[in-house]
């Protein structure tokens, strides 16, 4: 990935986001080089704000499987709209511009995923924009799990992003829902420092959770080999 100051350059795609609320970072990647395609045919992005993990997810998939992508905040709708335009996967990705409560659909998703907004209790920024995109006003945990439960198929998996405190609740109230989590990664952006993220993915059916941890900095501003590992097929740098 090479940053430019309106957007970034990937291996295959490049995304504008000088419009966006939320801008492109470590959390859409984690999620968008994380997150299990296995089986999906049909993706469902909820909150896709530039359009980067949708693009990132019709990166790693076959060219039968479609993308739907919801996006609630008008400049990053149009934008995620010119990025996907500007891919090669156009005719994969769609982007609505709708609330996830409000979007219908008439198919399920065997695989959803979402970086969402997930301050909770936090002082609220300045920005109404960055009001929607970083906190949970337009999109509350519980509605969250509802639309997912009304889109996923009946094999469908879910995939999230979440600071580690948020992330533990979440989990929680997700197994109310009956989405049960099936694999977690704690992310830590040095090894030192306390848990920052929370990657995890939920199946419809309780069973054995797989745990995994995953440190961006192995020494100074180096990459861990782990880091570099998962993000290869999309960063210029490697």
């Amino acid at each position: 990935m090479s940053m430019e100051l309106n957007s970034f350059r990937f291996k295959q795609f490049s995304v504008l986001h000088d419009r966006c609320a939320h801008k492109v970072g470590t959390d859409a990647v984690l999620l968008g080089a994380w997150t299990t395609t296995a089986n999906a045919r049909t993706i469902l992005d909820i909150g896709t704000g530039s359009g980067v993990i949708a693009l990132m997810l019709a990166q790693r998939t076959t060219s039968d499987v479609s993308i739907d992508a919801v996006e609630l905040n008008g400049s990053d709708f149009l934008q995620a709209t010119e990025n996907i335009l500007n891919s090669s996967w156009s005719e994969r990705i769609k982007v609505h511009h709708a609330s996830v409560q409000e979007f219908v659909s008439n198919r399920k998703y065997d695989l959803i995923a979402s970086n969402p907004p997930f301050f909770v209790n936090d002082l609220l920024p300045p920005s109404d924009a960055r009001k929607q995109s970083r906190h949970t006003i337009s999109l509350s945990y519980a509605d969250l799990l509802v639309a997912v439960k009304r889109l996923i198929s009946p094999i469908g998996k879910f995939s999230i992003i979440l600071p580690s405190v948020e992330g533990l609740q979440f989990q929680s109230l997700a197994s109310e829902f009956g989405l049960f989590c099936s694999r977690e990664l704690a992310f830590f952006s040095r090894k030192e420092k306390s848990q920052e993220r929370w990657l995890m993915e939920f199946d419809q059916k309780p069973g054995v959770k797989i745990s995994e941890t995953l440190v961006l900095y192995a020494q100074g501003d180096n990459w861990s080999e782990e880091y570099k590992k998962l993000t290869h097929d999309f960063y210029l740098r490697l």
